[in-house]
């Protein structure tokens, strides 16, 4: 087994080592950690270093982020998790269920979604009031008048 960078402890990686070992940039890296997703600490010579674990929690944040779990969602998710240990099959198990209620809701809401927009094809009206993809119900007409939607930032 070929030993990490030139860490003399084999359980430790160096930024590079990981950025190869999990397929990600070591900008990514430090940009999750940032974020407080992931964690290193620093060796006598002010190097960085990861403990092995540091490549399951990468992975899991690519998977997270490829099913389009948002960062912050992500972070929040691992916080039950602590740092420095390896995930077990069992806490997998309930953080997978976590984000497969999230998928199956964004999945049916794409489907009424692309459902419903079959019935604007050729419409070209997309009223403002009978609209089911913009306003369905007239929801809008609750938060008074004019351009409402133009004033809301997406998430």
């Amino acid at each position: 087994m070929k030993k990490s960078g030139n860490s003399p402890n084999k359980r430790e990686l160096t930024p590079g080592d990981v950025a190869q070992r999990c397929g990600v940039a070591v900008s990514a890296l430090h940009f999750y950690e940032s974020k407080g997703l992931i964690s290193s600490h620093r060796n006598a010579g002010n190097q960085r270093r990861y403990t092995r674990d540091v490549l399951r929690r990468v992975a899991i944040i690519k998977i997270a982020q490829r099913i389009g779990i948002p960062l912050a969602t992500i972070g929040d998710n691992l916080m039950q998790f602590p740092p420095g240990k390896r995930m077990s099959p069992r806490e997998w198990a309930v953080l997978s269920k976590q984000w497969r209620d999230e998928l199956d809701s964004r999945i049916e809401m794409l489907t009424h979604l692309r459902d419903d927009l079959d019935g604007c094809i050729g419409c070209g009206c997309l009223s403002m009031e009978d609209c089911p993809l913009r306003n369905p119900n007239d929801r809008l007409s609750e938060q008074g008048t004019g351009a409402i939607l133009l004033d809301v930032k997406s998430s």
